[in-house]
């Protein structure tokens, strides 16, 4: 091996540098790491990962702190640390996951059957969505709180008048978003688009 105390700082910097490092240190590299996992690929890559890891952290090194093996050791065993603490979240999530039972067909056909009664009203939210917001908060005060009309206009502070027309206006906007085209406004709309 190189000497052991050498300035680590260019490392970053100059790739002959770090090829000379590279060299002088991959193989006990690789075996530290091959102590701590089986798979060869996982292996190749961790050790990929430390000298990656020693490119980012060179400059952290410092000669009266312990030798340059140590330093390299102790980056190496952060890497194989976090890959194991990766695993083990990735390990914990598929557990979670593999917890779940499985939908049985009566189970998605009972789903099925919620989403399509369901339908009416998300096509009501996504109408009320086009509504201008004095108007959603009128009909919202009325039909959904079980306010008067003469009472909804006291939260936005307007007139009942103006409460009336924003609820005449919500409801008719509502009734022409949800109710299907007749045959004779899809025939218009058909030739108006051609």
């Amino acid at each position: 091996m190189a000497e052991e105390n050498q300035d680590l700082a260019g490392i970053g910097r100059d790739p002959d540098r770090f090829e000379a490092f590279y060299r002088d240190h991959v193989e006990a590299v690789q075996r530290f790491v091959a102590r701590r996992a089986a798979d060869p690929h996982l292996v190749a890559d961790l050790t990929a990962e430390v000298f990656l890891a020693v490119i980012r952290s060179a400059h952290t090194y410092r000669a009266d702190r312990g030798s340059v093996v140590g330093w390299l050791y102790g980056v190496a065993h952060n890497v194989v640390s976090a890959e194991r603490r990766r695993r083990a979240r990735e390990h914990r999530a598929h557990e979670q996951a593999a917890g779940r039972r499985e939908l049985t067909g009566e189970d998605v056909a009972r789903i099925e059957d919620r989403i399509d009664a369901e339908a009416h009203a998300r096509k009501l939210g996504a109408a009320m969505d086009q509504l201008s917001g004095g108007e959603r908060a009128v009909l919202e005060l009325v039909v959904l709180d079980g306010l008067t009309v003469t009472d909804a206009a006291h939260a936005p502070h307007i007139q009942p008048v103006t409460a009336r027309v924003r609820l005449h206006r919500a409801k008719r906007a509502l009734r022409e978003h949800l109710t299907p085209p007749t045959i004779t406004e899809i025939a218009i709309a058909s030739e108006v688009a051609s």
